[in-house]
């Protein structure tokens, strides 16, 4: 199942947000080309590493093809054209403003080739006061309401321990992608977007959309609960903590009875999911009057007994080990250039109970480069000029 095959990526991304977009495509069978610098994609250079090579470059830059070429020269912004003219789509998460200056922005590119499907993914977007501000995954944590709103009640704030800022850009930049697509197939007309870090972590707040807009209330950190149900949070075991979801009041009888208390099903402190959340320092000591004499497992199995939402909480290590992420695929292993096979985590969804998947691991730094210029009609003579000239540089093994 590559339902992308036949679609041709240019990817001019580096480090994380367009890196996870582009990465999506290639599992869903587009041909993505990733041009880098000559010193390669940040990521290349950031820990950990195994045998030399980047663990984090390995994970989001699989099944791509990497082609180096100098963009600071005329000769290589302008091999760089010739390259997107072959392309479908092309991706782009340099700072507002400097695709452009390259001859690489979408006015550009989309003049030339009106079907172009052309996606900016940036910190603050291609408009607005804030756009040229410089942006990391916690810079945009911190402008979104996500970092305020995280943490323990009368704590300080804390940020996501991942950086959903980029992530949730590169999801949405895939998923626009996409779109523009299907409607190019119905109009022959190309896209330009315009995919902010900012923009896209601000959407996924509804909770707190919820809070501000509709009851005017400021959000307040909650900690491990939820904001506005209870019981819904982390509830202390004798060796560690369970997870106990209950969302209204339909479970909230069956919990009691768990508890060994059923009586609080009927007291008016806890009759509605608002009272409950108002009450909450009573109800949670009710329950860990309960869960606190038992391990982890016996809670968990109690409550699941009585179809009660709960779980453990888990290590990565835990999850991934599970017969269950087994049984979805949630790792896979595929063929590397140095490393023999590496693990990946690729797209999660299944198509007619399949999970596509890029066919190769993440490249070597300009692996791609003479296949790639090739395809495009440069001779064996005009790509050694551009090797000896430095404009392009190919992996000697690729």
């Amino acid at each position: 199942m590559k339902p992308l095959d036949g679609i041709r990526v240019l990817d001019l991304t580096r480090v994380l947000a367009g890196p996870f977009a582009t990465a999506l495509l290639a599992d869903l069978g587009a041909e993505v080309i990733k041009l880098e610098p000559p010193q390669g994609d940040d990521y290349r250079h950031i820990g950990p590493f195994t045998d030399g090579e980047s663990a984090l470059f390995t994970l989001v830059n699989r099944g791509k093809q990497s082609v180096v070429i100098d963009l600071k020269s005329p000769e290589g912004q302008a091999l760089a054209r010739r390259i997107a003219a072959s392309c479908d789509v092309v991706v782009e998460n340099f700072r507002p403003g400097v695709a452009a200056r390259l001859g690489l922005g979408a006015e550009a590119l989309r003049a030339a080739d009106p079907g172009l499907v052309h996606a900016s993914i940036s910190g603050f977007g291609q408009s607005g006061p804030d756009t040229g501000l410089p942006a990391y995954d916690l810079v945009v944590q911190a402008m979104s309401g996500l970092m305020d709103a995280t943490g323990e009640a009368g704590g300080a704030p804390l940020k996501a321990g991942e950086s959903f800022g980029d992530l949730i850009a590169g999801l949405y930049a895939a998923w626009a992608i996409l779109a523009a697509l299907v409607s190019r197939g119905r109009t022959g007309a190309g896209a330009t977007l315009d995919i902010a870090m900012l923009d896209s972590l601000v959407s996924l707040l509804p909770t707190s959309h919820a809070l501000q807009l509709y009851a005017g209330q400021p959000v307040a950190r909650t900690g491990n609960r939820h904001p506005l149900s209870t019981p819904f949070g982390a509830y202390r075991t004798a060796d560690g903590h369970a997870i106990v979801a209950v969302l209204g009041s339909r479970q909230f009888p069956a919990l009691c009875a768990v508890i060994g208390a059923p009586q609080a099903a009927d007291d008016p402190r806890f009759a509605t999911d608002a009272s409950r959340t108002a009450h909450e320092p009573e109800l949670k000591a009710l329950i860990e009057a309960w869960s606190g004499a038992r391990p982890t497992a016996g809670v968990v199995a109690a409550l699941r007994a009585a179809a009660i939402p709960t779980a453990p909480i888990l290590t990565l290590a835990e999850a991934l080990a599970s017969d269950h992420a087994a049984a979805r695929g949630l790792v896979a292993d595929l063929p590397h250039h140095k490393l023999g096979t590496a693990p990946v985590v690729g797209q999660p969804v299944l198509f007619d109970g399949a999970k596509p998947l890029a066919a190769t691991g993440a490249p070597a730094l300009g692996s791609g480069t003479r296949a790639v210029l090739g395809r495009l009609g440069l001779t064996e003579d005009q790509i050694g000029g551009l090797l000896a000239a430095g404009i392009i540089t190919e992996d000697p093994h690729g």
